[in-house]
């Protein structure tokens, strides 16, 4: 098999186009037969020695790939000889085969071809993560992409049109921007020629932006950071402009913001079912054709080290792939009237101070997946415990004598584990309303686990994510909520619970 070897450090141009003998399955991997691998930043940093990882030498540069499984080790289930996959490898990925962990390797989706398939984990794994776990960008919130014409940038500015923000795209041509607009940018600016920050306080109108994603760095950083709104948060996701800028800290202070690490690959590892819940939401959006990569262009595995080189001086946007045969063509996507819809629907979801207002159950809909919010705290007094024992005829000790409370473990009197789970209808009245609605019912759980003690005196709060919404006759709907309830001062939650809510229009 042929395969780009990176065999000292140095620019693209050291790079080098060698036969190698075939890979072998090996106990939890699997052999891929590679189709496209697209072409990542880190690439650039890797092959440099500039990267948080490094691979012995020799390697392949490339660490997102999409092919058919080849071989399959030992211990391997879910995959088999022939299935059509994409995998996050690292590195390995511009070769004809590459040796990979089968946990890495996941099935295409249906109907979806290889360029695209290779072109999606990277960019809208690290986006949706930014935009979603580390800013919980909000609909509504003004959304400021700088770098918006690489890969990552397009894909957040995507997403956060998707998320219902307004969003301002940044980048240094004129053409890049045209591409931004085509995916949904409202306003755009050219940093190469207009003043950075005067136009965001133009279009603005002074207010500010509430979540900046800054996937370049360099001079860029800190007009951007002074632009931040009271309470923004700032993302660190890159510095493809060059230079690691050196932040006055001075401006957090003033600012009341937030300066947000985004690092998707540590996310991934230490947190694999947030991550996996991520990319099943992902998918979704694929499937139902509300996110499409840009496409910059195609290379041969022979011309590997230019799509480096291309992308090292900013001449990619979106997009570069390597592909291993002509048979690997173009993908030619066709405007969704789903995704359409979908974006047109976010535009009927609004924020009244801290609460979600939906205009009907279309639009709510439209929010599967997303959070719907944070409620405030509720303090758990005695006098409250007191009443939730009454209510339920559960007065055991524990809960109401504070006396003998003070000889258990916990040194004084615990709430039932209930009573936590039973502000889950004022939490969610904090959070949302559907203006429709002429009735809703919050009418219990599909499952809740119990996880922390609450002491009396603690304060919980609840924290939501609309998982789905089923339609029920006439003119209802059933809300499925993932709601954690969590408790000042601990790591762990109080509990967790699938919530269930009817609305009726």
């Amino acid at each position: 098999m042929k395969a780009l070897l990176c065999k000292e450090f140095g620019m693209p141009d050291t790079l080098v186009l060698e036969d190698l003998p075939a890979l072998k399955a090996e106990a939890g991997k699997v052999v891929i037969s590679i189709k496209a691998c697209s072409v990542n930043f880190p690439d650039t940093l890797i092959i440099r020695n500039l990267y948080q990882f490094k691979p012995a030498l020799p390697f392949s540069p490339g660490g997102e790939v999409s092919g058919f499984v080849k071989e399959v080790g030992e211990g391997v289930k879910h995959l088999k000889v022939g299935d059509k996959v994409f995998a996050m490898t690292g590195w390995g990925g511009m070769a004809e085969e590459v040796l990979v962990d089968a946990r890495r390797v996941f099935p295409m989706l249906p109907k979806m071809d290889f360029v695209t398939a290779a072109s999606v984990m990277y960019n809208y794994g690290t986006s949706y993560h930014a935009l979603k776990d580390r800013a919980e960008l909000k609909a509504g919130e003004i959304l400021l992409v700088l770098g918006a014409a690489g890969g990552v940038g397009l894909a957040a500015v995507e997403l956060g049109k998707l998320m219902g923000a307004t969003v301002i795209a940044a980048a240094s041509s004129d053409e890049k921007l045209a591409t931004c607009r085509e995916k949904g940018a409202d306003f755009t600016i050219n940093y190469t020629n207009e003043d950075l920050r005067e136009k965001i306080k133009s279009i603005t109108q002074g207010k500010g932006v509430d979540v900046i994603y800054d996937a370049v760095g360099d001079k860029y950083a800190e007009p951007a950071l002074r632009s931040i709104a009271w309470k923004g948060r700032y993302l660190v996701v890159g510095f493809a402009a060059g230079e690691i800028p050196k932040i006055a800290l001075n401006l957090a202070l003033l600012k009341g913001c937030a300066i947000v690490g985004v690092f998707w690959g540590q996310f991934a590892e230490k947190e694999p079912a947030q991550n996996f819940k991520n990319i099943q939401e992902l998918a979704g959006y694929f499937m139902k054709g509300s996110l499409r990569p840009h496409i910059h262009k195609l290379y041969s595995l022979a011309e590997a080290a230019d799509s480096l080189n291309d992308l090292m001086n900013r001449k990619v946007v979106g997009k570069a792939v390597v592909v291993t045969s002509d048979e690997v063509q173009m993908p030619k996507y066709e405007v969704a009237k789903a995704s359409q819809q979908e974006i047109k629907t976010v535009a009927q979801v609004s924020k009244v101070g801290e609460m979600l207002v939906f205009k009907d159950l279309a639009a709510l809909k439209s929010h599967i997946g997303k959070e719907l919010g944070t409620s405030d705290w509720q303090t758990l007094t005695q006098d409250k415990i007191n009443a939730f024992a009454a209510a339920t005829l559960d007065d055991q000790w524990i809960h109401v004598d504070e006396e003998k409370a003070k000889l258990s473990p916990f040194g004084k009197t615990i709430a039932h584990g209930f009573l936590s789970l039973s502000f889950s209808p004022k939490f969610m009245y904090e959070m949302f309303k559907v203006e429709s609605a002429k009735m809703g019912l919050n009418y219990g759980t599909n499952k809740v686990r119990f996880i922390s003690p609450v002491p009396v005196g603690s304060r919980v709060r609840m924290k939501a994510t609309l998982k789905d919404v089923e339609e029920m006759q006439p003119t209802g709907a059933k809300l499925i909520i993932d709601a954690i309830f969590e408790l000042e001062g601990s790591e762990k939650p109080a509990c967790v619970a699938e919530l269930l809510s009817v609305v009726y229009e």
